[in-house]
């Protein structure tokens, strides 16, 4: 039984990966997890100096999920390579590096620090806010997208996936601008702009007003999003959004990703990755498929 997929000429052995900001860099997990049994481990976002994130409170619970608005903490790009990639490494893991930056200027010292690095892909997460224009995410403006992904693309070593946002009117627009521009495979979703007031204090409960949602609520959100990129354009998407399950997993798959993404369970449940690549393979075994890359878009 096959259970390999391909995203830009990286094989990874199963399609199952990690949600960045949701697994650390590896090494948290791995008492729960042998993560050279992963398809690949994509890291927290990773940025050109050490962010240190929003005020807190920056998490809360939600009905179906959580809100953060964590701000994307990091240690830098150098703590990254000093300790995080040896470690991956070791650990025997397919690496996906996460890069978030205020500016293209930003990216690109990330993306060039990484070319001679033993990473196998470059997650460019583009929901970041671009300080130059008066703070919309790159991701929200498919000129920004376009101009952003252009830029990458031309420094980059690695094959590129552009993380999309689903904050937009358009998911397709975004995707085929990522695409035009050069994107080797794009991931989305990343979370949906969310808001939790607390009546009895009568304020918000994050610092930070807003925070992305994430989790089992915006799961139909992001299948329905998967699918029309999916038929949109012809990369290999990395699907995710609300996955705790193989059944989530296999919706995502049959919608079109090549591969997926586990984010918020993983707070609930560190196994959960491990389960659902299992899931995975009981549904194939069941099913009598050989090979999971016969499912990938089967639904249309």
């Amino acid at each position: 039984m096959n259970l390999s997929v391909d995203i830009a000429g990286v094989t990874m052995k199963n399609p199952v990966t990690t949600g960045s900001g949701t697994f650390g860099s590896g090494e948290e997990f791995s008492e729960f997890v042998d993560l050279s049994k992963l398809g690949a481990v994509t890291t927290k976002g990773v940025a050109n100096v050490p962010w240190p994130g929003n005020s807190v409170p920056r998490v809360a619970e939600v009905y179906g999920g959580m809100l953060n608005a964590i701000g994307l903490q990091n240690p830098g790009i150098d703590v990254f390579v000093e300790r995080d990639i040896p470690y991956l490494k070791k650990a025997g893991a397919t690496i996906i590096v996460n890069v978030c930056g205020k500016s293209e200027k930003d990216y690109l010292e990330v993306v060039e620090r990484l070319a001679d690095q033993p990473v196998d892909l470059l997650e460019i997460n583009v929901s970041c806010p671009n300080v130059k224009e008066g703070g919309i995410a790159f991701g929200q403006d498919p000129k920004a997208l376009y101009d952003i992904t252009k830029a990458v693309k031309a420094k980059a070593k690695q094959p590129i996936i552009m993380k999309l946002s689903p904050n937009v009117t358009d998911i397709t627009e975004m995707a085929k601008a990522a695409v035009d521009a050069g994107s080797d495979a794009l991931s989305l979703i990343n979370t949906l702009t969310g808001m939790k007031i607390d009546i009895e204090r009568r304020d918000f409960v994050l610092a930070n007003k807003t925070g992305g949602m994430s989790g089992p609520a915006i799961k139909p959100v992001a299948v329905r999003m998967v699918y029309q990129v999916a038929n949109a354009v012809d990369v290999p998407i990395i699907g995710m959004g609300g996955i705790s399950t193989a059944e989530d997993a296999l919706e995502f798959i049959m919608a079109g990703a090549t591969a997926v993404s586990v984010g918020t369970a993983n707070f609930i449940n560190p196994a959960t990755t491990l389960e659902v690549v299992d899931g995975i393979k009981t549904y194939m075994e069941r099913h009598q498929i050989n090979d999971i890359n016969e499912l990938i878009g089967c639904v249309k």
